[in-house]
């Protein structure tokens, strides 16, 4: 098995309560896990919490885990408020579900950029008020700081947090997500 790193590397530490990471763009189906110290046990998700009864990774045995899908998507327009309104190129669907966490970055525009928000809904009807293309709404409040158009190129991410719990005792968790060949 050969790996291929994907991103920055980014290390957990742990204790007998679980910790949180900050959050990270999903870019590759596979993470890199590798307990230092002390066993500890994993969980991956929005919003996770580590514990007993989740993914345990053993000290001098580097686990790789799998993120599931990455989901991203290309933005064709911004609507700034209260809330975030992303627009999708006309006939693309949305990739993102009421519940999902999403991170935007807008190259050259990054006023519009966040980290982390959730998803609270998507209309995928046809025609609303002349729009001919899906539109997800996120938490994100954006009604100040940013530009009237948006002239960058925009990418739309899912983004996931990891939870790390020592078994006993403290440690820490090295993480970085690869691409996994052979």
């Amino acid at each position: 098995m050969s790996l291929n790193p994907v991103d920055s590397a980014f290390t957990i530490s742990t204790s007998s309560s679980s910790a949180k990471s900050s959050a990270f763009a999903h870019k590759t189906d596979s993470i890199r896990l590798i307990a230092i110290g002390n066993d500890a046990y994993v969980s991956v998700g929005s919003e996770p919490t580590a514990g007993p009864t989740n993914f345990l990774v053993t000290v001098g045995e580097p686990e790789v885990i799998s993120l599931g899908h990455v989901r991203s998507h290309g933005v064709a327009g911004i609507t700034t408020g209260s809330t975030t309104i992303i627009d999708f190129p006309e006939g693309t669907g949305s990739p993102f579900e009421v519940g999902d966490y999403v991170s935007l970055t807008v190259t050259g525009q990054s006023a519009y950029d966040f980290s982390h928000k959730e998803v609270t809904a998507v209309n995928k009807t046809a025609n609303v008020d002349g729009f001919f293309s899906t539109r997800i709404t996120v938490a994100n409040d954006s009604s100040s700081g940013n530009p009237s158009t948006l002239t960058g190129t925009g990418v739309l991410r899912n983004s996931l947090k990891i939870a790390a719990e020592a078994r006993t005792g403290t440690g820490s968790i090295h993480c970085q997500q690869v691409q996994v060949t052979g």
